[in-house]
């Protein structure tokens, strides 16, 4: 490949990842606006309505050879069922803590979520950590302690975002399938769940889905804003080097972060920042690393 080609794969893959870390930081802002529903009926449209966009996406572009394939491994199977539960449940758990103003401490999960990654990775798949990777988890831990101590109970939407997206991102890296077929595998296997939790909801008077017209429209974008940004995080992934990717990813939780205290005007007070002060520390020691080990590759 050409200097000149090479160069415009890089570029591609950049403006696609900005742009998937974009939408994913701005996704609060459709919750709010879908506010009138519950979190697990938000949920479960977005599960249904990622059905329907990925099978018109495969029946139009793909095709279904790459499906075929999964199907013929119950194991693999097997294994996105597994994701599948992880990546609903945090689903879930965002949603309900942006109904609830706590976006700020969500975004905490997400800031976290890169250092969980590296000690999975460590404990689970044996990668060595490097001496300023070990200094960026002990900072983040040292963040995390922080805001046990001022509230007095564990910080648990964020530590549980940030270990059901590290446990995700794990399984799917060991689960080898593309984001697209993958994805669809996942949601169509949480499908009846949806449909029944639906059911359930109308059985009993409180489906929100059909009351309004304006909410109407919403929901179904709930499975286009789901599945956009995994498919265009995908052809970053494969344009840029790892790293790159990886500081890229701080770009949603901080866009989170200020649409919780400019926006949503959560309250944000001094022991907050702190708290935050080191998870931002362990950001900036983590991504100096990954720029050191980028230029020694290079």
């Amino acid at each position: 490949m050409s200097a000149a080609a090479d160069s415009h794969r890089r570029r591609q893959g950049v403006i696609a990842t900005l742009i998937a870390f974009t939408i994913w930081g701005l996704m609060p802002l459709y919750f709010k606006a879908v506010g009138s529903v519950s979190p697990g009926e938000i949920v479960a449209h977005r599960v249904l309505w990622s059905v329907v966009f990925l099978l018109a996406l495969l029946a139009l572009w793909r095709g279904f050879d790459g499906l075929r394939r999964v199907a013929a491994q119950p194991r693999l199977i097997g294994l996105l069922a597994l994701s599948s539960t992880l990546t609903g449940s945090n689903w879930l758990v965002f949603v309900w803590a942006i109904a609830a103003d706590k976006l700020l401490e969500a975004s905490l999960g997400y800031f976290i979520n890169p250092l969980v990654s590296i000690l999975l990775g460590r404990l689970v798949l044996g990668e060595r950590l490097r001496p300023l990777q070990q200094a960026a988890v002990a900072l983040a831990c040292a963040g995390v302690a922080w805001r046990v101590w001022q509230v007095g109970t564990l910080p648990w939407i964020a530590l549980f975002l940030a270990i059901t997206f590290g446990l995700y991102g794990l399984l799917r890296k060991r689960a080898p399938v593309d984001a697209i077929n993958g994805l669809f595998v996942e949601t169509l296997v949480t499908a009846p769940l949806a449909i029944g939790w639906l059911a359930w909801l109308a059985s009993r008077g409180t489906l929100q889905f059909g009351q309004a017209l304006a909410t109407d429209a919403l929901l179904p974008l709930a499975g286009v804003l789901t599945a956009v940004p995994l498919m265009l995080f995908a052809i970053g992934a494969q344009r840029l080097p790892l790293s790159t990717v990886g500081f890229v990813q701080y770009l949603a939780p901080s866009i989170n972060f200020l649409l919780a205290v400019f926006v949503f005007h959560e309250p944000f007070d001094a022991g907050q920042l702190a708290g935050f002060a080191l998870i931002w520390a362990a950001l900036a020691v983590y991504s100096v690393d990954m720029l050191r080990a980028n230029r020694a590759t290079r």
